[in-house]
């Protein structure tokens, strides 16, 4: 039978030597690399976040990964990120293969099926995300829009003109502007 709470010191030592080294590591890359390497604007930066997090678990478990193997992991995967990024803000070819856009979810008191649909949102995910801000009623609500890297924005209603954080966002069917416009509100 396997010895499952202790094997032996050796094993104990090993963790802890390359655990501080494959740790500094990282920190050190991270610094280097900047903020973004860690920031969830799309699914891409999400997937690079947990295969580095999934690299540390690796390097510090497995006796078969050299610890210069893994921090040449951790070059090569904040590489490839970096390499992404710097792509997507020069090219809008990889920008639109890399970034999601921004979905709208509900507009000026109606919920867009199809977006919802589309994005396999509910309507109590996004009525939730509403409650979430602080609001009780939908009538104080320009938009909710669920965004590139997976959460929800909500948008209040302005006094009056267009709601410019929209702009980068799809509009609604032209048929519920036309209902909005006719029922007096612009």
């Amino acid at each position: 039978m396997q010895r499952i709470f202790f094997d032996n010191w050796a094993g104990v030592v090993r963790t802890l030597i390359i655990g501080i080294f494959a740790y500094a590591a990282l920190v050190l890359l991270l610094r280097i690399s900047g903020k973004r390497t860690l920031s969830k604007m799309n699914a891409f930066d999400l997937v690079v976040t947990v295969a580095l997090g999934s690299t540390l678990a690796t390097i510090l478990l497995s006796k078969n990964v050299a610890l210069v193997e893994g921090i040449l992991a951790f070059v090569l995967l904040i590489g490839l990120q970096y390499l992404v990024a710097w792509a997507s803000v020069h090219s809008p070819f990889v920008r639109r293969i890399v970034k999601s856009e921004p979905a709208l979810l509900f507009y000026r008191g109606e919920f867009l099926g199809e977006a919802m649909r589309r994005e396999r949102v509910t309507e109590g995910e996004v009525r939730a995300a509403i409650r979430a801000e602080g609001f009780a009623n939908l009538s104080e609500i320009e938009a909710v829009v669920l965004e590139t890297d997976g959460t929800f924005s909500v948008v209040q209603r302005a006094a009056r003109g267009e709601a410019s954080s929209l702009s980068n966002v799809s509009r609604p069917p032209e048929s519920l502007s036309d209902r909005y416009r006719r029922a007096g509100n612009e």
